[in-house]
C-alpha cells in the first residue's frame, strides 16, 4: 500500500495543493488533518499503526510531516521498524525506497545525534558553572523566605495545610513540600 500524508497547521489553510499532488504520484490511501505540528496528530498516528512491510508512506514536503529533524527522524524510524518505506515529492533525498535516501537519511540521523549531544553537553555544563557560582537552579519559589519561615510557624501551631495554602493563593501541595524541605534539613 501507498499511504499519503497531508497536514496544514489552521483552519484557514488548504489541504487541496498537497491532496492533489498525492494523488497525482498515486496513493491508495490518503490521511490528512488540519492541525499543528506541536499537536497530537491522530490521523499520523493511524497512518503509522496500520503500516506493514512494504508500505510506502508520500507526503509532498517534509515539513508537513514534522517539526524539528529529531521529529522527521523519529517518525522515519518508526516507519523503517514497520518495514516500510518513506518518500517526500517536493524532497527527493528524502526517500528511504532507494539506497541514495537511505545514506541521506543514515547522514541526517547522524547530524541530529550529534546536535543532540552537543546540546546536553553544553547544557551541563552551563549547569554546573551556575552551581559553581552559587546560582539557584529551577523555578524560584512561590512564596518569599519570610512566608516560608510564616507557613512554617502555623504549620507547627497545628494549622491545617489547605488553610496556610489558601492564604497564600497557592497549592496545598507547595506548602506540604516546603514542610517536607523544612525536615529533611532539621
Amino acid at each position: 500500500m501507498i499511504y499519503g500524508y497531508a497536514r496544514v497547521s489552521t483552519t484557514g489553510q488548504t489541504l487541496a495543493t498537497q491532496e492533489q499532488a498525492l494523488n497525482a504520484f498515486g496513493v491508495d490511501k490518503l490521511y490528512s488533518e488540519k492541525v499543528s505540528g506541536v499537536k497530537q496528530r491522530r490521523e499520523l498516528e493511524r497512518l503509522l499503526a496500520k503500516l506493514r512491510p512494504g508500505d510506502v508512506v508520500v507526503v509532498a514536503k517534509l515539513d508537513r510531516l514534522a517539526r524539528s529533524t529529531l521529529d522527521l527522524l523519529r517518525i522515519v524510524d518508526q516507519i523503517g521498524k514497520a518495514e516500510a518505506g518513506f518518500k517526500s515529492l517536493g524532497d527527493s533525498w528524502a526517500d528511504t525506497t532507494t539506497p541514495h535516501g537511505r545514506l541521506m537519511m543514515t547522514v541526517l540521523a547522524g547530524i541530529a545525534e550529534f546536535e543532540r549531544s552537543l546540546i546536553l553537553q553544553r547544557t551541563s555544563d552551563g549547569r554546573a558553572r551556575a552551581k559553581a557560582e552559587g546560582r539557584h537552579l529551577g523555578r524560584s519559589s512561590k512564596l518569599s523566605a519570610h512566608q516560608q519561615r510564616e507557613a512554617l510557624a502555623r504549620l507547627a501551631a497545628g494549622e491545617a495545610t489547605r488553610v496556610i495554602a489558601r492564604s497564600y493563593n497557592v497549592a496545598h501541595s507547595t506548602i506540604s513540600r516546603l514542610a517536607d524541605r523544612a525536615t529533611a534539613t532539621a
